[in-house]
């Protein structure tokens, strides 16, 4: 039997990146799913890729900044498949390195609306159903910027704070109640997330004196893998964590 057969699950920010593998591999383990993303194009055409290769995914597009878009989502996961069993809150924006006195305010709460509001809406919402079979794994995509202060800007940085802080009090709310809530913390990653970024200049030169700790970067397949293993029953145990995964760049 495959780790996720039976299960259904809601993957944000699907279109491309580590969402895309997550989703790629939950399918190919047995899960169904919502899959969704701002792009709507592309997230439509992993959805025809899955259904190519034997799995099951229905994809929308969401704007995880908009509640009511969010909301919607849920409605339709749980009208299509009757269930929610996984949420990876992977959607995420950057923020160009800006240091606190220079990102417009506008920016910063763009950022907060996606990073950090938009998983707060979608856990809000997946709990309930969760907490109708006692049963549920929310895996949070958060960054090595969720511990560490000099990882990305002001705005990231503080966003992915605040979602470990989320994820732990989630965690412990409703361990008794069967329902695991862990946050992934990546270092850096081959993914799009920063080919439409324009770095501000005081910030980037900041961020970038301790880059070349970094041992290598990660590909999105190997965060794939955490999810997976975080999604399955045989993480039954682990609960609150965030797990780094950065080939040891905060071992330094």
């Amino acid at each position: 039997m495959k780790p996720l057969e039976n299960k259904v699950a809601i993957i944000t920010g699907a279109a491309a990146g580590m969402g895309k593998s997550i989703a790629k591999l939950f399918a190919a383990e047995g899960a169904s799913m919502l899959i969704c993303d701002i792009d709507e194009q592309r997230v439509r055409d992993l959805q025809h890729t899955i259904e190519s290769e034997g799995g099951e995914a229905l994809a929308v597009r969401c704007d995880m900044s908009d509640p009511e878009d969010v909301a919607n989502m849920i409605k339709l996961c749980i009208d299509t498949f009757g269930r929610i069993d996984v949420l990876v809150n992977n959607a995420g924006i950057m923020d160009d390195f800006f240091p606190v006195d220079r990102i417009p305010p506008e920016r910063w709460q763009k950022i907060m609306d996606v990073n950090l509001n938009g998983p707060y809406h979608t856990m809000r919402l997946v709990v309930p159903d969760m907490l109708s079979r006692k049963s549920g794994s929310i895996i949070n995509i958060g960054s090595i910027g969720s511990h560490q202060g000099a990882r990305a800007g002001a705005a990231y940085t503080a966003s992915k704070h605040a979602l470990a802080g989320l994820t732990k009090n989630t965690a412990f709310m409703y361990a008794k109640e069967g329902i695991r809530c862990n946050l992934i913390a990546p270092g850096g990653v081959n993914t799009e997330i920063g080919l439409k970024m324009h770095p501000d200049p005081i910030g980037y030169e900041r961020i970038m004196t301790g880059a070349a700790n970094m041992p290598r970067m990660g590909e999105a397949d190997e965060i794939a893998q955490i999810a997976l293993f975080l999604a399955s029953d045989a993480a039954s145990l682990v609960n609150g964590a965030i797990v780094t995964a950065d080939g040891g760049w905060t071992a330094f």
